[in-house]
């Protein structure tokens, strides 16, 4: 037999016979029947043993054996050991001196080979005797039991293979005991499971006891942090108030004294309007003009911004606040004034840590504790007060960190009163004159009766137009015209038949309201499309965030201004700046202002004015705002009429660009007369001549945001000697010329500009002519770049023919 095993070609060449033998053994018995030990056998007897052979030749097959690469080596058939073979045989003659151990490896081998039923295997003599005589081989290593197989593999020469045919499925269950191998792996497959699963059964109370325990501790964490934040913001406004009562009972004296103003150009609008505004900190940045309330001698200003300033802006502020002395002795070579100690920029470490949050500068500015620092040092022992923009909670933090009173308001009665709805009940209890219009509109019911009711009791409006509470700047405002109703000509022949009293009293509101629906979604759109795209976007919002119906004034010929007024904490009332709005081709959006404004009377704006600022008073509103007007004249009657139709709460881009031209003429704004008054340098001063014979007017033309995306691709020092050989500049010794405001230095996409002028024309041709000349210095042909230039010129150009 170990003749034959030692043979590959032989061994396969007898099983193959002895397959042949047993199919024609098959042939030859149809029935065999054989008595042995009570037991019967049949021809199915001979089918089991076929198909066994074949199977062994399969596998048999599959293995190659390689060719001796050892002296010693000899081979293990189906687990067995042959004795008698002459290759295990001179392999033991060879190592005799240590049989004892390999005796015990090979039964290990034996065993392992046994169990995965594995044919044939050769051992290489050499490679075992060594691994025995290292101890590799000791079965009770702690390495574990897949590296003792591993060691046990190794010392075969058809190690891969072998290797193969034990990693197959099941196959441990072929070999010797492996039926009872596999019910072992059953029952402990099933055990494992069945304990498994009581495990989890018993430790789901626990798991839920957990699970009840943190969410409550978690629960009670938060309810502590919402007490312990509620308990800091009511805190933080009992100390605004109480801080307010002391501005109060202190304000004239402050104002006459040596100070300090913290300001803090924060807009703290919601957080849904701060993500929709694009560039949101630069467009915190449009009121740098604030840096030029250091005119005043006894005023330090230290001034947060929202955005990183590089050192040309710096330089440029720091030059152009410098110019005062040259201003007043009408001297452009006059060394620069020693303005610099009194004024700070200060830049919260918090704009590196949030730059995408579109986070309002209070919020920024209360997360940087080395800026509020910083500012604690600078403020210490002297005067201080806070000036923000549109407040909110961050606000009064900031200020009760800085121990400092906040002139604004409260952040409740901010958002309140701010919105379209809040200004309208302010403007009423004023008894100040309205467009037309309703207000609190958050259904689509009340949405078309009331359009439907106004209709019909204002017959002369043209256009409606529909407002949502909460937006600035003419952002969510959409416009419908009433002529596309198809009732409107029969409407105005009963109008005109049975005259305004008995109109209003029948059933034409009916009709309008069965026409309103389909007249709104055909007709009506948004002013701006950036913001909302559609009616049905806009229409979505306004009812979402509540909104009004407005009456568009009934005119061809009409004037819009904006008054800026200041709500002192003693309660007067102080108008600051005044000025006629220069519109877009829509009529909604407004593009710049001319200052004075030459609209209205004086007696009958500071009227207005006046109730306005004390019915704000009433209602708690204290600090800066700004009051839109609409001025035009009546078509009935050839009067004019004024409307108040908006209230800001907060300091305006207006106020700041006054700021900045009162700054550099040295002159008065005086709202009662409106007339910007500058004096005569000083060296041009007749001792003769009483100064108010020697005074001179001015008019001014300010627009906030300039915006060319092509400004980017010009540094600052470039734009400015660009500007220079074209002409532009400021004349220091005649107060006027041009004043750029500039706004950032990384995207340099937007600036102000502030012409001033001896006449209105002269000072809105100047600005549509540097207008004009800036677009073409810094655009191309093929490269115009998005801007708003075009539409600026052409709207001042217009109110200047």
């Amino acid at each position: 037999m170990a003749d034959v095993l030692k043979n590959k070609d032989e061994v396969g060449h007898i099983l193959v016979q002895v397959q042949d033998d047993l199919r024609q053994l098959k042939k030859n018995l149809v029935r065999l029947t054989v008595q042995e030990n009570g037991e019967v056998l049949d021809i199915q007897a001979l089918d089991v043993a076929i198909s066994r052979t074949e199977h062994g030749i399969r596998v048999y097959k599959s293995i190659s054996v390689p060719a001796a690469v050892s002296k010693y080596p000899f081979t293990i058939a189906e687990g067995q050991i042959d004795p008698e073979d002459p290759d295990y045989c001179r392999f033991k003659k060879q190592y005799c001196l240590y049989w004892g151990a390999i005796v015990e490896a090979l039964d290990q081998l034996q065993r392992m080979l046994l169990d995965f039923a594995v044919p044939l295997a050769r051992v290489c003599g050499e490679r075992l005797a060594a691994c025995v005589q290292s101890g590799e081989l000791d079965w009770r290593d702690s390495r574990g039991r897949l590296a003792h197989v591993e060691k046990l593999l190794s010392v075969l020469e058809n190690r891969d293979e072998v290797w193969d045919l034990m990693c197959q499925p099941g196959q441990r269950y072929k070999g010797i005991e492996g039926h009872q191998a596999a019910a072992v792996r059953i029952q402990t497959c099933w055990r494992r499971y069945s304990a498994h699963t009581a495990y989890l059964l018993q430790l789901r109370p626990k798991w839920a006891a957990q699970v009840i325990a943190i969410s409550l501790l978690k629960h009670a964490k938060l309810g502590h942090l919402k007490k312990s934040l509620q308990a800091s913001r009511i805190r933080q406004l009992e100390n605004y108030r109480i801080r307010a009562e002391s501005l109060a009972a202190n304000w004239k004296h402050i104002t006459s004294a040596k100070r300090t103003i913290i300001h803090v150009p924060s807009l703290g609008y919601s957080q849904h309007q701060r993500l929709s505004l694009r560039g949101f900190d630069v467009l915190q940045n449009t009121q740098m003009g604030r840096l030029c309330d250091i005119r005043d001698e006894n005023v330090e200003v230290i001034y947060v911004s929202p955005v990183c300033l590089g050192k040309d802006v710096l330089q440029y502020y720091t030059r152009l606040l410098g110019l005062q002395t040259a201003i007043e002795l009408g001297d452009a070579s006059a060394p620069e004034s020693h303005c610099s100690k009194r004024f700070t920029v200060l830049m919260p470490e918090a704009l590196e840590y949030f730059p995408t949050r579109n986070m309002c500068l209070a919020s920024l500015l209360k997360y940087s504790p080395r800026t509020l620092q910083r500012i604690k040092n600078l403020i210490q022992g002297k005067q201080v007060y806070m000036i923000s923009g549109v407040t909110c909670i961050d606000d009064l933090a900031v200020a009760d960190e800085l121990k400092v009173p906040l002139l604004g308001t409260e952040p409740a009665v901010t958002q309140l009163y701010s919105t379209k709805s809040g200004g309208r009940r302010i403007f009423s209890s004023a008894g100040v004159d309205m467009p037309p219009g309703k207000w609190d509109i958050y259904t689509l019911e009340q949405l078309h009766e009331g359009l439907a009711r106004l209709m019909t009791e204002h017959m002369e409006v043209q256009r409606w137009l529909f407002k949502i509470d909460s937006e600035v700047g003419g952002r969510g405002t959409a416009c419908c015209d009433a002529c596309h109703l198809k009732c409107r000509p029969w409407a105005q022949q009963e109008f005109s038949r049975y005259g305004p009293e008995q109109w209003r009293t029948s059933q034409s509101q009916i009709k309008f309201l069965e026409e309103v629906p389909h007249l709104l979604a055909s007709y009506a759109h948004p002013a701006n499309t950036s913001c909302y795209a559609t009616w049905t976007c806009f229409l979505e919002h306004f009812l979402r965030e509540g909104g009004v119906i407005e009456a568009f004034p009934p005119s061809d010929s009409v004037t819009c201004l904006t008054v800026d007024l200041l709500v002192e904490p003693g309660g007067d009332v102080c108008m600051l700046s005044c000025g006629d709005q220069l519109r877009g081709p829509s009529g909604l959006e407004v593009v710049g202002c001319t200052v004075p404004q030459t609209s209205i009377c004086p007696d009958v704006l500071h009227s207005i004015c006046t109730r306005v600022g004390q019915a704000c008073q009433k209602r708690s509103i204290m600090g800066h705002i700004s009051l839109d007007l609409v001025t035009f004249l009546d078509p009935s009657n050839l009067e004019q009429q004024v409307w108040a139709i908006d209230l800001d709460l907060g300091y305006s881009n207006q106020l700041a660009m006054t700021q900045l031209m009162l700054m550099m003429t040295r002159g008065t704004l005086d709202c009662r007369t409106s007339k910007l008054e500058v004096p005569p340098p000083v060296r041009d001063v007749n001792t003769r001549m009483s100064l108010s014979r020697m005074l001179t007017n001015r008019f001014a033309v300010m627009c906030t945001r300039l915006l060319h995306t092509n400004l980017s691709l010009v540094y600052y020092s470039t734009f400015f000697l660009m500007c220079k050989a074209q002409g532009i500049g400021y004349d220091v010794k005649a107060r006027q010329g041009t004043v750029f405001a500039l706004h950032d230095s990384r995207d340099r996409r937007s600036l102000g500009m502030l012409t001033i002028s001896e006449d209105l024309q002269g000072a809105l041709l100047t600005f549509a002519r540097n207008l004009s000349i800036i677009h073409q210095e810094i655009s191309a042909p093929n490269m115009q770049g998005a801007n708003n230039f075009k539409v600026c010129g052409c709207r001042f150009f217009l109110t200047y023919s």
